[in-house]
């Protein structure tokens, strides 16, 4: 993987929906996500960019937090496609906006939406100004990142890290093991 800045997308939480920071779920998935990251990190990735999503992206950041005062060295990038992304929150999910605008390097792409074109070439300016990607995604579950998912696949030379259902199982079958 020769992958410096890695974009991370996923499902929300609602797609999957966990509604509560206390669901049980949120362990293994949490486990995935620093498994894969620990690897990702090793291979020598340095910048990771989110999109501001709850869910699996606000989850990888809390992850990415934790590694961080482990001692790890990176850089965390927030790309809001709007700049009134998620104004209409409550105020749980605004604190966790919160912590997406602390990131290393904030911007965003659009001052509001005016046309559906406009989440396009936002995923197309994602995909062309990273190097790679971590996808939490199953095109079995199809959801609107379908799209991403399949610019994603168009594109040559791009590295792609998937979590998938199967292997949240597969962690979930150790963990439990484990105890």
């Amino acid at each position: 993987m020769h992958t410096k800045s890695l974009l991370i997308r996923g499902y929300t939480h609602t797609e999957l929906g966990i509604f509560s920071d206390k669901d049980p779920r949120l362990a293994i998935i949490k486990l995935a996500i620093k498994q894969d990251l620990v690897r990702i990190l090793e291979d020598g990735v340095t910048w990771f960019v989110l999109t501001g999503q709850l869910g699996f992206e606000y989850w990888t950041l809390e992850v990415l937090e934790d590694l961080r005062s482990e001692g790890y060295g990176f850089q965390i990038a927030t790309i809001f496609m709007f700049e009134n992304h998620g104004e209409q929150w409550n105020e749980a999910n605004q604190l966790k906006l919160q912590r997406f605008k602390q990131t290393d390097f904030i911007k965003y792409a659009y001052p509001r939406y005016e046309n559906p074109g406009q989440f396009k070439d936002y995923n197309k300016f994602l995909v062309d100004n990273t190097d790679g990607i971590y996808l939490f995604y199953d095109a079995e579950n199809e959801t609107n990142l379908k799209y991403l998912y399949h610019q994603v696949l168009k594109k040559e030379e791009y590295d792609r890290k998937t979590l998938t259902f199967e292997q949240l199982n597969e962690v979930a079958e150790n963990f439990s093991n484990s105890e």
